[in-house]
């Protein structure tokens, strides 16, 4: 056996690592690898967003699950009761158009609806929160501020009455829960300065309606689009003295199905309770929100 050597040593293990050696591998740096990341994820959703929207967005099993963002120019007329002796009811009136210069923070207003079969469960919500300078005669006071926020939550369980391939009608029952408070501030006058802050939580019960149908293609004018047009309306009314003593709303919408996944709806809403504290407290709500409303229903 010839003698083992230093250089023949270093030749066996040069020979040993080249033959253990893989393949060379592509890898991307960390910001790469999450771009390629975000565009696979993004790729993903819009493959399955397609299709979901050409089959009608509808889940298995027949449910539908139906989002509705909704932007709501709400004019406000309340009348609040105090417990200030010398202003014992505050009157307060804020326009549709300048409700977006008398918010206090971010509102919200926005429906959630799961369809099955001829059934229909309905949620919504609204944040509203705006205030308004107020007028006195400026003698005891000189003027003040009223602020309002309003907290309310609808659910309603529809049943489809009247299905036809052209028009629908749904009846049910729900409730919707109210969390009012009001802020009045009186600048001082003759009297010194005075505030007060009132809220209120309830529940009322409700009885709604819903109805739908399709308008006639070819129906609206020219230069309109000739197909997808409807029209939607829905109220419901409570209270009935349980909580407060009304509390009903009512909305009607112009629909145009822009894709079989999104709806656009332009109409017009109205909401109104009156509601007074019991056991004697110096409490009371009288409130009117209305305005225009732009919605749009996406389908899952």
């Amino acid at each position: 056996m010839p003698p083992i050597t230093y250089l023949t040593l270093r030749n066996a293990v040069r020979a040993r690592l080249e033959a253990r050696k893989e393949p060379p591998r592509c890898s991307l740096p960390a910001r790469g690898q999450l771009l390629a990341g975000l565009v696979v994820g993004l790729t993903l959703v819009v493959a399955w967003v397609r299709p979901a929207g050409a089959q009608d967005a509808t889940l298995p099993g027949g449910v539908q699950i139906l989002f509705t963002p909704n932007l709501w120019l709400a004019g406000v007329n309340a009348a609040i009761k105090t417990p200030l002796p010398r202003v014992p009811e505050v009157n307060s009136s804020v326009g549709p158009f300048q409700l977006l210069g008398h918010l206090d923070a971010v509102p919200f207003l926005g429906g959630v609806e799961i369809h099955d079969g001829p059934f229909s469960l309905l949620g919504g919500a609204v944040h509203l929160p705006v205030s308004t300078d107020i007028t006195t005669r400026n003698v005891l006071f000189n003027g003040g501020t009223a602020g309002l926020i309003a907290n309310a939550g609808t659910a309603t369980l529809l049943y489809r009455v009247l299905e036809q391939p052209t028009q629908y009608a749904d009846l049910g029952v729900g409730f919707r829960p109210w969390a009012f408070t009001a802020n009045l501030t009186l600048n001082p006058g003759i009297l010194p300065g005075a505030s007060a802050t009132r809220s209120a939580n309830w529940v009322d019960p409700l009885i709604a309606g819903r109805y739908h149908i399709e308008l006639p293609s070819g129906l609206l004018p020219n230069g309109f689009p000739s197909s997808g047009w409807g029209l939607t309306a829905y109220g419901d009314v409570g209270g009935f003295g349980v909580a407060a003593h009304s509390d009903w709303q009512l909305w009607g919408t112009i629909d145009y199905t822009l894709k079989p996944w999104i709806d656009l709806h332009l109409g017009y809403r109205s909401v109104n309770f009156n509601y007074q504290a019991s056991g004697g407290l110096d409490l009371g709500f009288n409130v009117h929100m209305k305005g225009p409303m732009l919605n749009a229903t996406f389908k899952f």
